[in-house]
């Protein structure tokens, strides 16, 4: 979730002061408080969770690829913004079958992540530079997945409009990401992120994400279906949630490197 630089000092200051905090319920919200309960709503609602999901990817040409994975998902910590495990399993296509990608997700140190490569028995661990590169050749990153920690960027409230917080998001570390800041648009109810635009280092928009759906499951809004488009390569990834469970009980054993080679079908199905 990324954005483009700002103006002047001047226009920053002037922002700042009429941006900086808003009202919600009564309470007085600040941008960073926003970007919290944004980070819960999208990362951390129920103890862990479930989802089948299906993915298409479609080129410039209109060519068409599709991904169907299962997505499990524990909170290490029961502190919104801890830590988490991340284990997707892959079921189609053909070449994909049994691959599995596993994060560790680590607010206090870098990440950890795997890949297991079936068609070679081989397990790969993912540098932490890899973060920011294609999720199994779709439009989404490997980041997008499990997301970025609220301290990894500078938040800064720009404008609240009936429905919306919109909110710009800036590295604090440059060198690490390939975008210079991202904008969001975050449904002031839900807490969830419908819209966000990432700029280069001129200024440009160069990936745009955009939530197409959101259903209400076990009482927590829930992103059914979104988008992301490259405008750089004219390439667009659709992804779809279905069967989204929380609160299973998932034993945190699934989230270890021997089950990368013997996946838990139970919680997989």
């Amino acid at each position: 979730m990324k954005i483009m630089k700002f103006y002047s000092s001047m226009i920053v200051g002037l922002a700042f002061f009429a941006f900086a905090t808003t009202t919600w319920a009564g309470e007085t919200l600040s941008v960073d408080m926003i970007v919290k309960k944004t980070i819960g709503a999208s990362y951390y609602s129920g103890k862990d969770g479930r989802a089948q999901v299906s993915m298409t990817m479609k080129d410039s040409q209109g060519r068409k690829r599709k991904r169907r994975f299962t997505i499990l998902r524990r909170n290490v910590t029961e502190q919104t913004g801890g830590d988490q495990q991340f284990y997707v399993y892959f079921h189609r296509p053909a070449d994909v079958n049994k691959t599995v990608f596993m994060v560790w997700k680590k607010v206090e140190q870098q990440d950890e992540r795997w890949l297991y490569l079936p068609a070679l028995d081989l397990v790969k661990r993912i540098a932490a530079g890899d973060e920011r590169t294609s999720f199994v050749g779709s439009d989404f990153f490997y980041e997008d997945v499990s997301g970025r920690g609220f301290d990894e960027d500078k938040h800064t409230l720009l404008e609240t409009t009936d429905n919306y917080y919109v909110v710009e998001n800036r590295p604090k570390n440059p060198k690490a990401v390939e975008f210079s800041t991202y904008t969001a648009w975050i449904h002031k109810k839900t807490f969830l992120p419908v819209k966000i635009i990432y700029y280069n280092n001129r200024n440009e928009e160069y990936r745009v994400y955009e939530v197409l759906k959101v259903g209400t499951v076990q009482g927590y809004p829930t992103i059914t279906q979104a988008r992301m488009k490259d405008l750089r390569t004219k390439s667009e990834t659709l992804i779809s949630y279905s069967k989204v469970q929380y609160d299973i009980g998932l034993p945190q054993e699934i989230f270890t490197e021997r089950y990368l080679r013997n996946p838990p079908r139970k919680y997989l199905r």
